[in-house]
């Protein structure tokens, strides 16, 4: 049985790069989620005029990858502490965010997030991710999907984000 999970955690290249990886990810796409204007566009995303965040939907076959396996792969890929940014990508469509698709999926993410705040991992401070219900998913332009794939580049946790100049060095 397949189900969806989004979810936002800067460049949207990278994320959907590492999720591609997990096995059991049947489907990945990158778009934008979370703003307040229909089909935007990745300039009025990245000018910071559609309230969006870069956004990465999953779907996942939930008989062989749980939900909270992919909380795990979310949590571990940035830094749930910083509102946003990551690494060198900066502004709100940066921002991290869980977009739950069911009641399961929200009490799931918020018992994940409460879990990293009794840890030590933000240093005392609440983690910045926002849990908020699933809206509207604008595909991004095709050149933005799978990104890393077309370009001949590998995920690492070390990689740079979208502002990075060249990042195809780092394949």
């Amino acid at each position: 049985m397949t189900e969806t999970a989004t979810f936002a955690a800067g460049c949207f290249w990278k994320v959907e790069a590492a999720f591609q990886s997990v096995p059991g990810i049947v489907w990945t796409e990158v778009g934008y989620s979370g703003g307040h204007v229909a089909n935007p566009s990745y300039e009025a995303v990245c000018a910071g005029h559609t309230g969006h965040a870069e956004s990465v939907r999953v779907v996942f076959d939930s008989e062989a990858l749980s939900y909270e396996q992919l909380l795990e792969v979310f949590w571990s890929i940035h830094d749930p502490c910083s509102a946003n940014r990551q690494g060198p990508d900066v502004g709100s469509q940066y921002r991290s965010i869980i977009f739950y698709h069911s009641d399961e999926q929200r009490l799931k993410a918020n018992a994940a997030r409460q879990e990293l705040e009794r840890g030590d991992r933000c240093g005392g401070a609440n983690v910045a991710t926002e849990i908020t219900p699933a809206s509207a998913f604008f595909r991004a332009e095709e050149y933005h999907q799978r990104y890393y794939e077309k370009h001949g580049m590998a995920f690492r946790r070390s990689s740079p984000g979208c502002t990075g100049k060249d990042v195809r060095e780092f394949s």
